[in-house]
């Protein structure tokens, strides 16, 4: 039996053709982690959805992008972490980083270092304008998860060609199982893409 899925995208959500897309076409049970304002992230009120989201699906795996993998990394030090059955963190941004790229700022406060109390895997690129790989290396010891090393495939989204990304699904299938049975194990593998 699949566990739920809650798809937890990033600034300005994840619109068409974008990977989390595909992930809520293809999965039935898949459900998008919704926020009344995608292109104004606030801390707060985004956790107090995630949250939410985790209480009416125990047990659920996270599939976070960008902004919603530091998102996700908040809930360590959330109540409801426990019910939550693992997490694929792809493409962390980094807040300062999206402010300056973006010129404004966002009220998505620090980065979080607490470890997750969850098995989770950290997905990154070595050329993300949004976050080093070194940084993300950095934030993946801290969450006490295991880095993937994406190689040169930018922000993991539909501006670095990313469309239907079926090595996500077996990302996110590996999480599970490994949540299951112990610990994810750290590899650098090839990325697929499909558009």
């Amino acid at each position: 039996m699949s566990p739920p899925i809650l798809v937890v995208p990033g600034l300005n959500g994840s619109g068409e053709g974008h990977w989390q897309r595909f992930w809520l076409d293809d999965h039935a049970e898949a459900l998008l982690v919704e926020q009344d304002d995608w292109a104004n992230p606030d801390a707060g009120r985004w956790l107090f959805r995630l949250e939410q989201a985790v209480v009416a699906h125990p047990g659920a795996l996270i599939v976070a992008h960008s902004l919603g993998s530091i998102l996700t990394a908040r809930l360590a030090t959330s109540p409801v972490a426990p019910m939550v059955g693992g997490a694929l963190l792809v493409a962390p941004a980094d807040i300062e980083r999206t402010s300056t790229l973006h010129a404004r700022n966002y009220e998505f406060g620090t980065l979080p270092t607490e470890k997750l109390p969850f098995p989770a895997l950290v997905a990154a690129s070595r050329d993300d304008i949004y976050l080093s790989l070194d940084k993300a290396q950095g934030l993946a010891l801290a969450w006490g998860a295991p880095l993937l090393d994406l190689g040169y495939v930018g922000h993991v989204n539909v501006a670095s060609g990313f469309g239907r990304w079926l090595q996500g699904y077996e990302l996110a299938r590996k999480v599970w199982e490994k949540g299951e049975s112990g610990q994810v194990q750290p590899h650098r593998a090839g990325c697929r893409r499909i558009g």
